[in-house]
C-alpha cells in the first residue's frame, strides 16, 4: 500500500509532510492518516476550497489573478506557504478543477490538476500537472492522490 510506504519513509527518515488541498479536499492526507504512525510525521492539514483562505494561509492574491487558481505557480505557493507555517520537511499544495466550471474560477480546464512538493531542506519544488481521465469526482480524486503518492514515493 503506498500510503504505508510513504508514512514509513517519513517516519524511518526523521521527516514531516504538510498539505494544502484544495480539489482534493482532502482526500490526500484522510489516507495517509489510516496508516498507523501517521500522527508522528503529519503536522497540518489545511483544505482552502476558496481563493479568500489560499490567500489567507500565504497565496499571493496577485498570483492567483496572473496565473489563476488554476496553475502551478499556485501550487508552489500553497505548497511552500503550508510546509513554513507547519514548519514541515514537505509541502503539498494541489489546485484544479474536477468536473465542474466554479463561478469564482472560470479559467481552468476540466479534470487538470497542479501539483507541488515542496522540499523545505533544499527549497527545491516538484511540479506536475495530472489530466484526470475519468469524469466521477471520487473516481477522479483516487486518480490523482495516487499520482501524487507515485510521486512522493520518488521524492523519499
Amino acid at each position: 500500500m503506498k500510503e504505508e510506504i510513504i508514512i514509513k519513509k517519513l517516519i524511518s527518515n526523521k521527516e514531516t509532510i504538510a498539505t494544502m488541498e484544495s480539489c482534493t479536499a482532502g482526500y490526500l492526507v484522510a489516507n495517509l492518516t489510516n496508516v498507523d504512525g501517521s500522527s508522528e510525521v503529519i503536522k497540518v492539514s489545511l483544505v482552502t476550497y476558496s481563493n479568500e483562505y489560499k490567500i489567507k494561509f500565504g497565496v499571493k492574491a496577485q498570483t492567483i489573478e496572473k496565473y489563476s487558481v488554476y496553475s502551478n505557480e499556485t501550487s508552489r505557493e500553497m505548497a511552500k506557504s503550508v510546509s513554513e507555517f507547519a514548519n514541515s520537511t514537505y509541502g503539498i499544495g494541489i489546485t484544479g478543477q474536477i468536473n465542474r466550471v466554479d463561478p469564482n474560477n472560470p479559467y481552468g480546464k476540466d479534470n487538470e490538476i497542479f501539483v507541488t512538493i515542496y522540499n523545505s531542506k533544499n527549497k527545491e519544488y516538484n511540479d506536475f500537472i495530472i489530466i484526470c481521465p475519468n469524469k466521477k469526482r471520487k473516481l477522479c480524486k483516487e486518480y490523482i492522490i495516487d499520482k501524487v503518492y507515485d510521486k512522493l514515493i520518488e521524492i523519499l
